[in-house]
C-alpha cells in the first residue's frame, strides 16, 4: 500500500537541508508520495528506508528496464487506466522478429529496415526499439552468432532472446555482455530452470502461461523464488483473447493491486495473422490497450509510421502541450537573401507552417520562439509572444548573422503589434504575413525584402 506524505516524512532525517532541491523535508515527502520525486534524492536517508519507501511507493505495474547505456527500453511504471487521469508513462516498445531458421537475406533485410526506418517529428526520432531473436532449433552456436551479428549491425537495438532451452538462453544472454536482454520465456514446465538462468545472468524474464490465470500462477511462483523483473505473455493468440487479457491485467493491477499480474506485457501480432496489414491493425488496438512490447513479423514503412504516430500521441502527457525547441530552422536550403519568418513553438503550428514553407519550394529561415506550447493568439494573449519578447529572441537567435536583409515576417494574427515590434527592432522592417498558413506559398513566392 502506498505511503502518505506524513508517513514518509516520519522516516526522513528532518534536517530541512534543501540538498534534495526541496526546501523542507515535509515538502519533499509530499513530492515522493505524489510520485514527483525519488526518495534516493535525499542524501541522508538510509538504504533500509530507501528500500522500504521505494517498495511501498512503487507503481502498481512494475518498471522493467532493458538494454544498456543510452540504448534502453523502459517498460511498465503505469499508474492509471486512462490517459486523461494522469498520463501513460513508458511507451510500448516495437520489436521485429528474426528467427535462426531464416535465410541470410531475410535476416539482413530485417536488420537493414530496423536501421533505416526512422522519422524525425517534434524534435524526436521515431523508430522501432527492439529485435526479438528466436532460437528455433536449439543450436547454441548458431543462436550466439545471430546475437553477435545483431549487436554489430544494429547496436542501438534492445534484444529479446527467445528459446525453449535454458542452456541456449543463458549462452545468448552472456553473449550480450552488459546489454540486458529480455529472456523469453518461463513456462509451467521450465520455470525453475529459467529462473536460475535469469538469476545467473541478472536479466528480466518473460512468463508465458496457457491462460491469464496460469500466467499469474507462474508469475507468483517466480516472485517467491526471488525474481522481481518479469514481463507477461498470457498465451492468447486471438485478437479478442489478448485484448481482454490486457484489460483484465491492467484493471487487476491498478484497481486491486494484484501483484502476480502487476508487470508489463509482451504481445505477438505476428503470430495472430499472416496478413501484414491485419498485423498492423491488431497492433494498433493493443498499442492503446495496453501492450508493453509488440513483436512484428517484419517492419515496413507504410505500416510502421502510422503506428509510431499513434504511440507518440497516446504516450504524450495530455497535461503538457507538445512543443518544438526554440531555434532557427532552415527550410529548403536558405541563404543570406532568404525570407525570415517567426512563429510559436506549439508543435502543430510548427508542422503546419514548416510544411507549407517546404511545399512552397522557397528557401526560408523559420524562427521558432518558445511560447510554452501555446498557439499564436493564445501566446500573445498570455503575454508570451509580445513585441519585447520577440525582439529579444530575434537579437539573441543569431539570425542577423545569417541574412543580409532586415525583414521579418510575423503571423497575420499579430498585425496589431507591428508598430511595437518596429520600436523594439529599429533596424528591422516588420512585414505582416498571411493569417492562414495555407496562404504562405503564394506569399513567399512574391516576397521581396524591404
Amino acid at each position: 500500500m502506498a505511503l502518505t506524505g506524513i508517513q514518509i516524512m516520519k522516516m526522513l532525517p528532518k534536517k530541512n537541508c534543501g540538498e534534495c532541491g526541496v526546501p523542507t523535508c515535509l515538502a519533499f515527502a509530499m513530492k515522493v508520495a505524489a510520485g514527483q520525486a525519488d526518495i534516493a534524492e535525499c542524501p541522508y536517508v538510509s538504504d533500509e528506508v530507501k528500500q522500504k519507501i521505494g517498495e511501498a511507493s512503487a507503481p502498481p505495474i512494475r518498471t522493467v528496464i532493458l538494454g544498456s547505456g543510452d540504448n534502453q527500453v523502459i517498460l511498465g511504471g503505469e499508474t492509471c487506466l486512462y490517459r486523461h487521469e494522469k498520463r501513460f508513462e513508458h511507451p510500448t516498445a516495437f520489436a521485429v522478429l528474426i528467427d535462426t531458421s531464416m535465410q541470410e537475406d531475410d535476416i539482413q533485410g530485417r536488420m537493414d529496415r530496423f536501421n533505416k526506418l526512422r522519422y524525425e517529428r517534434v524534435g524526436l526520432t521515431l523508430r522501432a526499439d527492439m529485435i526479438a531473436l528466436r532460437d528455433s532449433d536449439g543450436d547454441e552456436s548458431k543462436f550466439v552468432a545471430l546475437i553477435e551479428k545483431t549487436r554489430e549491425t544494429c547496436p542501438d537495438a534492445v534484444l529479446v532472446l527467445m528459446s525453449a532451452t535454458p542452456k541456449v538462453l543463458a549462452a545468448g544472454a552472456k553473449a550480450c555482455g552488459e546489454h540486458k536482454p529480455l529472456l523469453y520465456c518461463a513456462t509451467s514446465d521450465n520455470a525453475d530452470q529459467m529462473a536460475e538462468v535469469a538469476k545467473e545472468v541478472e536479466c528480466p524474464l518473460a512468463v508465458k502461461g496457457a491462460t491469464l490465470g496460469k500466467t499469474a500462477d507462474i508469475s507468483a511462483r517466480l516472485q517467491e523464488a526471488g525474481l522481481k523483473d518479469l514481463v507477461l505473455d498470457t498465451g492468447a493468440r486471438t485478437v479478442r483473447g489478448v485484448f481482454e487479457d490486457q484489460i483484465v491485467m491492467r484493471r487487476a493491477s491498478i484497481k486491486h493491486k494484484h501483484r502476480p499480474v502487476g508487470f508489463p506485457s509482451i504481445c505477438f501480432p505476428c503470430e495472430m495473422t499472416q496478413d501484414p496489414l491485419a498485423e498492423s491493425i491488431i497492433a494498433s488496438v493493443l498499442l492503446a490497450k495496453y501492450a508493453g512490447i509488440l513483436v512484428f513479423s517484419d517492419l515496413q514503412g507504410d505500416t510502421l509510421f502510422p503506428l509510431l504516430l499513434e504511440r507518440l500521441n497516446i504516450y504524450t502527457d495530455p497535461q503538457r502541450p507538445m512543443v518544438v525547441q526554440e531555434d532557427i530552422y532552415p527550410i529548403n536550403g536558405p541563404d543570406e537573401n532568404s525570407p525570415v519568418l517567426i512563429t510559436c513553438n506549439f508543435s502543430l503550428t510548427y508542422f503546419i507552417v514548416s510544411g507549407e514553407v517546404e511545399g512552397s519550394k522557397v528557401p526560408a529561415w523559420l524562427l521558432i520562439k518558445d511560447t510554452e506550447g501555446l498557439s499564436v493568439l493564445t501566446a500573445w494573449a498570455a503575454g508570451k509572444f509580445s513585441a519585447d519578447l520577440i525582439a529579444s529572441f530575434v537579437k539573441k537567435s543569431g539570425i542577423e548573422e545569417k541574412v543580409k536583409h532586415r525583414s521579418l515576417i510575423i503571423p497575420g494574427y499579430l498585425a496589431s503589434i507591428k508598430g511595437e515590434l518596429e520600436e523594439e527592432l529599429p533596424d528591422w522592417n516588420i512585414q505582416i504575413g498571411p493569417r492562414e498558413a495555407s496562404h504562405l506559398p503564394a506569399y513567399l513566392r512574391d516576397w521581396q525584402p524591404a
